[in-house]
């Protein structure tokens, strides 16, 4: 297939006019080194998109690049024989958006290390719609069971349930047959929260203690927001439970004891998503593929958007007004 002289992205410079982003003309040249050439068809929309694409967070290591983290697409060329034209792919991460060119390009050229064929039982659009998002909810639930959570220890917490990762997690805990109790400060929400599987839907002050321990009320959770709430959580969680912890919405800060640590064997646990290693990448997809795969992605995609529209849609994220998750369409 022959590529197109030039092609759009939304590519992201800090220079003398300052840190600034849009939709540029650029060649295949302009972007980094690598063995595989996609045709993008979507993206998405992660918090790290929204502070990469505004400056309002250092996310990228060098300029310019291409935003977002996330693509799926077809094959155009490759230098590698484990790849060829036509070949259904996707990249999460690995990277993307942060020290190379990502997914926000009608074409992108990909390390070859962090390609995965896009699994049976996914297409490219519901890949996108789980992206980062749901490869970390997921990555939490696989950190979790590798370290012994079942069912039977209790109920999941999620808090930040009603973002893209949280409202992801909600369903595919549910799907791999954990009760789940989401926490949000969204009460309006809790109609959507519930048909993704939430056998409860708790407000913010369901967490609201300061004690070192509390009731145990939870098998384990993830939590997306940091500070009061995951310590709060880790107060809560019962005997030999896991609290994975994948975010920050709130705070970055944890001032917790040890107290759950070495009285009740609670277990907290990193989601570092971006730098897993392809193995456990492998894996996390091949369930999120199969049995792990949420059955309400179109109702968890409350959004579709193109190119053009990322700056409002970044707004509208970083300014708390998102509920689940934005794909883009890059591709025809």
């Amino acid at each position: 297939m022959s590529l197109p002289a030039r092609f759009r992205a939304f590519r992201i410079h800090n220079d003398a006019a300052g840190y600034h982003s849009g939709i540029e003309s650029i060649a295949l040249d302009d972007l980094n080194a690598g063995e595989v050439v996609i045709k993008t068809a979507y993206s998405s929309v992660n918090y790290k998109d929204a502070l990469a694409g505004t400056g309002k967070g250092k996310i990228l290591r060098q300029f310019p690049l291409v935003g977002g983290i996330d693509i799926a697409g077809h094959v155009v060329a490759s230098t590698d024989a484990k790849f060829k034209e036509g070949d259904a792919v996707l990249t999460t991460g690995s990277g993307l958006s942060e020290t190379r060119d990502g997914g926000y390009s009608e074409y992108a050229r990909l390390d070859v290390r962090w390609v995965i064929p896009l699994p049976a039982g996914l297409n490219l659009r519901e890949a996108m719609i789980l992206g980062t998002a749901g490869f970390t909810a997921a990555l939490g639930l696989l950190r979790m069971e590798d370290n012994r959570q079942t069912p039977e220890l209790g109920p999941l917490a999620v808090t930040g349930a009603t973002g893209g990762v949280g409202s992801l997690a909600v369903a595919i805990y549910s799907q791999a047959g954990y009760a789940v109790h989401a926490i949000s400060g969204k009460p309006e929400h809790a109609d959507y929260l519930q048909s993704l599987g939430a056998s409860q839907v708790l407000g913010r002050d369901a967490l609201a203690t300061t004690r070192p321990m509390d009731t145990a009320r939870f098998g384990g959770g993830l939590d997306n927001v940091g500070g009061p709430m995951l310590a709060a959580l880790l107060a809560h969680t019962a005997p030999y439970g896991n609290v994975a912890s994948c975010g920050l919405a709130a705070s970055p800060d944890l001032h917790a004891t040890v107290m759950p640590f070495i009285i009740r064997g609670v277990s907290l646990l990193g989601v570092a998503s971006a730098g897993t290693a392809r193995d456990i990448r492998e894996e996390v997809w091949r369930r999120l593929a199969g049995p792990w795969k949420p059955r309400q992605l179109d109702a968890i995609c409350t959004r579709e958007a193109t190119l053009d529209e990322l700056p409002t849609v970044f707004d509208t994220l970083l300014a708390g007004g998102a509920l689940g998750r934005t794909l883009v369409r890059v591709g025809n």
